[in-house]
Order: structure tokens, then C-alpha cells, then sequence
């Protein structure tokens, strides 16, 4: 009797197997059946055209191959290199919670503090169109054709911000520059050369060989692509110039140029992805994580805050109005997660973290450090994310940079505290340390605190600078996406540093003291700055008066330092032909 109930439980055992394994092998044949009853054979398919699960489904099972190859090396290549299922079984690790997939929140229920300003700031009429808002664009189009800049008005007269860029503050020229205040030294005969800029010479390119490098002019220099105009227009003294036209056509190519190659970026705590363009230029990629009206909640550390795509962008326009011009061009752009990463990519650990979410939105989470799990997925509406692409900087190998601690930095701990805030002569100390104590770097940390406290960015480890000029250089603004975080809250230990050592240029200053007054409103130029971005609006309206609020808070530190120590021993003149040391020197 024994006997026979154990062979019974076996052959009961080897039923549930076998049926496990058929339910399995179903699965793994539903999406390409379900192709297969929906489109004609050989048509190619859309992947934006078609509901989410049949656009993505089908698409894990099929190798890529290079643009142009035929079918059969593709497939061939597939095969090799590529695994060959991925199947909806990984729906199962998706998790439901609600802040694992803030990119697909509804914007259209936000409080009435958190109204788009742009419009408002600039006198849009009641029942005027808002400006446009990713979250109320249809989902399955690409986006629309560049916004134009604001028009005149009715008189004719030019733009708040053009008016600000024509100031006597704003044109201060720099001193002549050498051979050696240069960072590249361009001979204008020579031309450029795509293949020598691409890293594969296997690179994937359509149409004629170099038709996007054509000249233009008679000098060779008009036939290179923005971002290399861009490059070689870095000199000692600043990043771009003010008026470089190359400057608004590459942030136009950071919203429109095809993108031909996408990887992730290795480091870092968050998911960046390196995204190429089909003129060989390369951008940062930083997903939406956020929606614009949530604010960090006021328990997070400010090392544990997501990063925003929009404060990277806000950064760029913020930088440029106070006329520091050390950050690098950044622009908003909607991505197609299938036709822009997913079928571009190359990086089979990004391409493996690719599914499809119970709401039938395309997910993705990559690998870094803390937030790519699929709790932290990234998912569009249905596969359409938007995101800031900030242009790269010259390559390592070309230009090298040289990273500095930044002296006040913060203990990154939750208990521990940083030198800086205990001691009130940090400054002292800091000042008879190299390179502080003899070239301007001071100042030049001080006007990085200002534009930190504007943004409400506690985030600032570390800064970089271009080694070519040694210590009597600009430094880089890097990394802004902890900025923009908090509106309500105005953190006033990012000061510390202006507070503890009182030293300001007078070309700061004054900027600061021009962008108080009324008609040079800080918050009107940044709402003028951003409506220009593809995906405006950038920041609403509480953060853009957070701006004007802190402006005041930072001017009232100043006059708190001239009243203790001076004018002469606070105020650096940097405006005097006589004796003026230009920026970063």
C-alpha cells in the first residue's frame, strides 16, 4: 500500500512539472502569436503606433544588427551577441508603488501653487493658452518643432532678456587672448573630419558620408557641427562666450539631432545615460525622475534626493543670466524609450533591464549604485520620456580636467559635521592653503555659493577645472540636478562660505544688484530664458519667486560684510581697465 501512494505522488509530482513547463512555453510563444495575428508578415513595425504590449514584446526576441546590414547578418549577429527572450514573466518584479513610477504622474491635478509661471510672469492675459506642458501633449507623436523665443511687444521693443544681454554689465570683454588662454589651438584649414571623431569605425551613420559636414563658408571652421564650435570656443576665461551663436543652435541640436548610440554612464548613484547624435556630438541624459511640483520632503538628507532633469536644465539658463557662463549648454527633450535607447543601444546591460509595466508603459532601470531596481524604473507615457541632455565637454584625452574638493563640502553623514560649520575661521585657513592663497579661486567659489543658494544646491562635493590653464582659470559648474529641489525652504548654510569670508567681485555684485531691481527681475529673465526650451514649462511659479527671494537674502549678506569689514576689503574690483583681473584669474 506504502508503495503505491508513493508512485502515485511521484507521477502527480511529474504532472504539476509538466504542466509548469507548458504554461512557461506559452508564454514564450504569446508575443510573437499575438504579432503574427495583428500584422501582415514583413511589414515593419512602429513601436509607437501599436498598444504598448504588442510594440515591446516583440522587440526582446529580435537581435539588431548595424543599420544597413541585410537581414541575415543581423540575425546572425543577434544570435551570437544578444540574448533571444525576454519574455513578460519579468512583469512580475514591477513594483506597484506608487513613487516608483513618478514619470508617468498626471500632471493635470496639481495645486494651484504649482500653476506653470513663464506665462503668468510675463503678463499672460486670464483664459490666454497656457504654455505647453509635457503631461497634456498627446503621447504617441514626437514632439513638435522648436519653440521660437517670446515676440516683440506691441511697440516693437526687444525682449527683457535681450535688453539685460545689452547692458554695459554684460559687455565686458575679456583680455586678448594667446596661444596659451586657448584651450584648443585651431588651424581654420583644416577641416572636420567625422571619421577621426567617431570611436568605432563601425559607427552608424545614414545617408551620404559626410553630407552633415559640408561647408558652409568660405572658412573651414563653418563647416564643423555646433558642438565642436563649442569646444573650440573654451578659453580661460569662460566656457562659451555671451553672444557665440553656436551656443543656441547646439541646444536646438540637443532637442532635434538623431540619436544614433546609446549607453549608460558608469558611476554615479542615479542612471545617466551617454546618448551620440548623428553629427557626432555627445550628451549626459538625465531622466525625468520627478515631477515638477514635488518638493524634497523635508526629512531627506540632501544626499538621498533624486536628481532633477529640470534643475540641470534651469542651471544652464540661471548660469547664463548671472553672466557666469561655467555651465555647460543643457536642453529638455521627449525621447522615444523604443526607437531612441532601446533600439539604438549597444550596452546589453542596459538593454536587458527593458519591460513592460502593469500600466502597459515601457520601463526601463539600467545599473548604478542605489536606484536602478525595478522599484525605481523608469517608464514613459506609453514609451515617450523626457528628460535634459547636457552637451560633454571635451574629451579627457584631448583637454584634461582636474578635480578639487571643494573646501566647503559637506560631511555627507548623517550625524557628523563638517569642519566648516564649526569652526567660524574656517575661511582663514582656507585662504593659506594653495591655490587660495594667491590667485582669485576665492572669488570664484564665492560666486559657485551664490549660484548654489539661488538653486538651493547642497550638493557640491567637488568642482572641476580645465589643468591646460593651471589655477588662474574659471571653474566648471558640474552636476546641478540637486538643485531646484525645495521652494518653500531657503537653506541658509549654503551661504556659509560668503558669510565666513565676506569677499565678493564688484562684476557679481552689481550683476546681482541689477537683477533686484524691477524691470531686470531675476525671475522674469529665468521665466524669458526658459519658454525657449522644448520642454517648457521648466520650473512654476513658486520656485521662480523662491529666486527673487534668495537674491535679496543674498545681497542683505553682502551689505552685512561691507558694513563689518568695508567696502575695499569685501568688494573686489574687477571692472577697472587699470587694475582689472578678469574672471578666474
Amino acid at each position: 500500500m506504502k508503495m503505491i501512494l508513493v508512485r502515485r505522488f511521484r507521477v502527480l509530482i511529474l504532472m504539476v512539472f509538466l504542466v509548469a513547463c507548458a504554461l512557461h512555453i506559452v508564454l514564450d510563444l504569446l508575443p510573437k502569436l499575438e504579432r503574427r495575428a495583428v500584422r501582415p508578415s514583413g511589414e515593419p513595425g512602429c513601436s509607437c503606433a501599436q498598444p504598448a504590449v504588442e510594440a515591446a514584446a516583440p522587440g526582446w526576441a529580435k537581435a539588431r544588427g548595424r543599420p544597413g546590414e541585410p537581414p541575415a547578418a543581423s540575425s546572425a549577429a543577434g544570435d551570437a551577441g544578444w540574448p533571444n527572450k525576454h519574455t513578460l514573466r519579468i512583469l512580475q518584479d514591477f513594483s506597484s508603488d506608487p513613487s516608483s513610477n513618478l514619470t508617468s504622474h498626471s500632471l493635470e491635478k496639481l495645486p494651484a501653487a504649482a500653476e506653470p509661471a513663464e506665462g503668468a510672469l510675463q503678463g499672460q492675459e486670464p483664459g490666454s493658452p497656457r504654455p505647453r506642458d509635457p503631461a497634456h501633449r498627446p503621447l504617441l507623436r514626437d514632439p513638435g518643432p522648436r519653440r521660437s523665443a517670446p515676440p516683440p511687444g506691441p511697440s516693437g521693443e526687444s525682449s527683457l532678456l535681450a535688453r539685460l544681454f545689452e547692458h554695459p554689465l554684460y559687455q565686458v570683454s575679456v583680455p586678448p587672448l594667446s596661444e596659451d588662454d586657448v584651450l584648443f589651438n585651431v588651424n581654420s584649414d583644416i577641416r572636420f573630419n567625422p571619421k577621426a571623431a567617431a570611436e568605432n569605425p563601425d559607427w552608424p551613420r545614414e545617408g551620404a558620408e559626410n553630407e552633415e559636414f559640408l561647408p558652409t563658408g568660405e572658412v573651414a571652421v563653418d563647416s564643423y557641427p555646433n558642438w565642436l564650435k563649442f569646444h573650440v570656443g573654451i578659453n580661460r576665461y569662460e566656457l562659451y562666450s555671451r553672444h557665440n551663436p553656436a551656443i543656441e543652435a547646439l541646444l536646438h541640436d540637443l532637442g532635434a539631432q538623431k540619436i544614433t548610440s546609446v549607453a549608460m554612464k558608469s558611476g554615479g548613484t542615479q542612471l545617466k545615460l551617454i546618448m551620440t547624435f548623428q553629427n557626432y556630438g555627445q550628451a549626459l541624459f538625465k531622466p525625468m525622475k520627478q515631477t515638477r511640483e514635488q518638493e524634497t520632503p523635508p526629512d531627506f538628507f540632501y544626499f538621498s534626493d533624486y536628481e532633477r532633469h529640470n534643475a540641470e536644465i534651469a542651471a544652464f539658463h540661471l548660469d547664463r543670466i548671472l553672466d557666469f557662463r561655467r555651465v555647460p549648454p543643457v536642453a529638455g527633450r521627449m525621447v522615444n524609450m523604443t526607437k531612441e535607447i532601446r533600439d539604438v543601444t549597444r550596452d546589453k546591460k542596459l538593454w536587458r533591464t527593458f519591460f513592460i509595466s502593469p500600466a502597459n508603459n515601457i520601463c526601463f532601470y539600467g545599473e548604478c549604485s542605489y536606484y536602478c531596481s525595478t522599484e525605481h524604473a523608469l517608464c514613459g507615457k506609453p514609451d515617450q520620456i523626457e528628460g535634459s541632455l547636457a552637451a560633454f565637454l571635451p574629451d579627457l584625452s584631448l583637454a584634461k580636467r582636474k578635480t578639487w574638493r571643494n573646501p566647503w563640502r559637506r560631511s555627507y553623514h548623517k550625524r557628523k559635521k563638517a569642519e566648516w560649520e564649526v569652526d567660524p575661521d574656517y575661511c582663514e585657513e582656507v585662504k593659506q592653503t594653495p591655490p587660495y592663497d594667491s590667485s582669485h579661486r576665492v572669488l570664484d567659489i564665492m560666486d559657485m555659493t551664490i549660484f548654489d543658494f539661488l538653486m538651493g544646491n547642497m550638493d557640491r562635493h567637488h568642482y572641476e577645472t580645465f589643468e591646460k590653464f593651471g589655477n588662474e582659470t574659471f571653474i566648471i559648474h558640474l552636476d546641478n540636478g540637486r538643485g531646484f529641489g525645495k521652494y518653500s525652504h531657503d537653506e541658509l548654510s549654503i551661504l556659509v562660505p560668503l558669510q565666513q569670508c565676506c569677499r565678493v567681485r564688484k562684476s557679481t555684485y552689481l550683476r546681482l544688484q541689477l537683477l533686484a531691481k524691477e524691470e531686470y527681475r531675476l525671475s522674469l529673465m529665468m521665466a524669458e530664458s526658459l519658454h525657449k526650451d522644448r520642454v517648457a514649462p521648466i520650473l512654476y511659479r513658486p520656485h521662480l519667486e523662491a529666486l527673487d527671494r534668495r537674491l535679496r537674502i543674498v545681497l542683505q549678506a553682502i551689505r552685512d560684510c561691507v558694513e563689518k569689514d568695508g567696502p575695499h576689503s569685501v568688494v573686489e574690483d574687477d571692472l577697472d581697465p587699470e587694475h582689472r583681473v578678469p574672471p578666474g584669474r
